[in-house]
This record gives structure tokens, C-alpha cells and sequence, in this order.
């Protein structure tokens, strides 16, 4: 006969703490400097698959922690904004660089990626957290969609 699992068998343990590890810090203060950044996750499968990553950043905006939030396949990936949430929330970051990759090389931002960004930018302030950008990258290239008054 089974027992039945009491409410503190089902509780994880989450705490505060930070763990050492390699990782280059950078100040962003333009979206160049945040495209530059998040080219070096993408290796050559930039334009084999869509991915998607943030860039986490403290106030005076130095990176704090990346995370790649999802893969896909050659015309889309499927972004969470909860992810996005717990990644900030976790690394207690005030800004987030969102980025993702267009295989195609199009460097527009499609209907989807301005309503992800505004759905994304509508969380984060519950958290008292900014979107501050959402580059798009290709092989030669990327669009800034705050450059491009998108956001």
C-alpha cells in the first residue's frame, strides 16, 4: 500500500547563493555592445537554427549571468516569458537583453518577435525589471529593435 507523501516531501529547497564561475563581464551601453556580447553564444549553427537567449544585467548595466532560453528549428523558437522572470528574479538583475537569431538572415523584426518583446517588457515590470532591448542577430549582421523604434 502506497503512503501518502506529506506537503513537505514536496517542497524543493531555494535559496540565495552565488556560485563562482567563468564568466566575462561586460557593460552594455549600446545595442552594439549587446550584439557584439550575445554573438558569442552562437556559434556556426547561427544560421542553421533559431535560439534565443537573455543577457542579464545589474544597474549599472555590467552583465550578471546569460541563459539561453530556447532552441528551435529554422523559422522559430518558442520563448516563455515565466523563464525570462525566474532567470531575473533569480540573479536579482534590474535589466534583460533579449536575443535570438533569424537563420534566414532577414533582419526585421517579425510580428511575433514585437509581441513576444511586448508581452516579455510587460512581466519583467511586474519584478520592477526593464527590457532594455531585443537584438536580433543573423551571420553578417543584427536589428536592434529599440534602435528601430519597434519596442
Amino acid at each position: 500500500m502506497e503512503t501518502m507523501k506529506t506537503y513537505k516531501d514536496k517542497i524543493s529547497l531555494i535559496s540565495l547563493s552565488r556560485k563562482k564561475a567563468d564568466f566575462q563581464k561586460a557593460q552594455i551601453v549600446s545595442s552594439k555592445d549587446a550584439a557584439e556580447y550575445a554573438r558569442k553564444f552562437y556559434g556556426d549553427d547561427i544560421d542553421i537554427f533559431e535560439s534565443t537567449f537573455i543577457v542579464l544585467l545589474n544597474r549599472a548595466n555590467t552583465t550578471i549571468a546569460y541563459a539561453k532560453i530556447s532552441q528551435g528549428g529554422v523559422c522559430g523558437t518558442v520563448v516563455d516569458p515565466l523563464i525570462i522572470a525566474k532567470y531575473a528574479v533569480e540573479t536579482l538583475a534590474k535589466g534583460v537583453i533579449l536575443v535570438h537569431n533569424h537563420p534566414s538572415g532577414n533582419l526585421r523584426a517579425s510580428e511575433q518577435d514585437i509581441a513576444i518583446t511586448k508581452k516579455v517588457k510587460q512581466g519583467l515590470q511586474l519584478f520592477d525589471c526593464s527590457l532594455l532591448d531585443h537584438i536580433i542577430l543573423s551571420d553578417s549582421g543584427y536589428y536592434s529593435l529599440v534602435d528601430n523604434g519597434d519596442m
